[in-house]
């Protein structure tokens, strides 16, 4: 996400994939606002490809919960991985916050230390996975 003009698919992603606790946690109290699609969880169908960049195949499901809201005149969506209802009605209304007057207090108290956390738990795994890796090297035999 650009620090300078975050997209909207980049704050909406954010937020799904956001700790549910620390999202809690940074925006405890949301504004009013109205339910237009009430937090509802289901499945979607996810898909692989056969080496990274084959077909594609049905990898499997997954369970998501949706919610849409309205908080003044914006419109919010979210769709979180789980069944964690608050979650996804809290990133709904974050993401309608989004499209206000109020972006850059939202952007700078909430989305800036949760995209910095997950660029941290991100260099971690990156780590944690390069401790594991094996080099392998040949020995050539002098023979002609």
């Amino acid at each position: 996400m650009s620090e300078t003009t975050p997209l909207r698919r980049d704050w909406m992603s954010l937020l799904a994939k956001a700790p549910p606790a620390r999202l809690a946690e940074l925006a405890p109290d949301l504004p009013p606002h109205d339910l237009l699609r009430a937090p509802e969880i289901g499945a979607i169908m996810m898909e692989g490809r056969i080496g990274g960049t084959g077909g594609r195949f049905n990898l499997g499901e997954m369970t998501v919960t949706r919610c849409s809201v309205q908080v003044g005149g914006a419109v919010g969506h979210a769709c979180v991985q789980g069944r964690d209802k608050d979650h996804a009605r809290r990133a709904a209304v974050l993401d309608a916050l989004m499209q206000g007057e109020g972006a850059a207090r939202i952007r700078d108290a909430i989305l800036m230390p949760l995209q910095a956390e997950a660029a941290a738990r991100a260099t971690a795994r990156a780590e944690k996975a390069a401790a594991t890796r094996v080099e392998f090297f040949t020995l050539m035999r002098g023979e002609d």
